[in-house]
C-alpha cells in the first residue's frame, strides 16, 4: 500500500482537529463530524483514531512538539536578548491566543493526565525558557532587577488568554494584533530597562 495515501488523511484530520478543539473544545465534537466535514469514510477516521481521546491527545503532542521546535530555535539563535525575548513572548501569545477557554476546560475535565502532561510541558519547556532568557536580559542590565520575571509571565499569559481570544475579539473593534500590540507596551514597558524599551520597541515591530 503507498505510504503516502495512509499519511495523508491522517494529516488531515490531525489538521482540521486542531482548528476545532483548540477554537471550542472537544467534548461536544464526534469523529463522525469531523469525517464528514472533511469528507472521508467513518472507516478510515476510526482506522487511525479508535477514540475521540486518541485524536486529541495526538493533536496535543503534535501541537507540543512543534512548539518545542520553535522555542528551542529563539532560544539557542545567536540574537541580541531582547530580540529574543520579543519573538519568544510572540510566539506564545498567538500561542495562547489560538486556544480557548472551552478547549482548556474540556481538557481539564474530561483527560485530566493529558492535561497534567500539557501543564508540566508549560512549565519545564515554555515558561523556564522565558525565564532564562529573562535572567540573561537580566545580566545584560536590559530588565528590571526589581521586577520578578515569573509575575510578568504569568500577566502576560493571563492577559493574551483574556483578550486575544475569538469570543473576546468578536464583540470588539479592535484586531488582535491591536491586542498584542498593547499588551506587550503595558506590560514590558514596565518591565525593560530605559535603553532596552527602544530596542524591544524595535524588534517588536518587526515581529508583530
Amino acid at each position: 500500500m503507498d505510504t503516502m495515501t495512509e499519511i495523508e488523511p491522517k494529516e488531515r484530520i490531525i489538521g482540521h482537529a486542531e482548528e476545532r478543539f483548540l477554537s471550542s473544545g472537544f467534548n461536544k465534537v464526534t469523529l463522525d463530524e469531523l469525517s464528514g466535514e472533511l469528507g472521508i469514510s467513518k472507516k478510515t477516521m476510526y482506522k487511525f483514531f479508535p477514540s475521540k481521546e486518541d485524536l486529541v491527545r495526538t493533536v496535543m503532542h503534535m501541537i507540543m512538539k512543534r512548539v518545542e521546535k520553535n522555542v528551542n530555535a529563539i532560544s539557542a539563535s545567536e540574537k541580541p536578548v531582547i530580540q529574543k525575548l520579543a519573538e519568544l513572548m510572540l510566539f506564545v501569545g498567538k500561542l495562547v491566543g489560538r486556544i480557548s477557554r472551552a478547549f482548556q476546560m474540556d481538557v481539564q475535565r474530561f483527560m485530566p493526565t493529558l492535561w497534567k502532561e500539557v501543564d508540566k510541558f508549560r512549565n519545564e519547556t515554555i515558561l523556564s525558557r522565558v525565564g532564562l532568557i529573562i535572567k540573561e536580559a537580566k545580566r545584560e542590565a536590559k530588565f528590571r532587577d526589581d521586577v520578578s520575571d515569573e509575575v510578568v509571565m504569568m500577566m502576560f499569559i493571563s492577559s493574551v488568554q483574556s483578550i486575544v481570544n475569538p469570543e473576546v475579539l468578536s464583540q470588539h473593534s479592535f484586531s488582535p494584533k491591536e491586542a498584542m500590540y498593547t499588551i506587550f507596551h503595558v506590560i514590558f514597558e514596565g518591565s525593560l530597562t530605559e535603553e532596552a524599551r527602544k530596542e524591544f520597541i524595535k524588534y517588536e515591530f518587526s515581529t508583530l
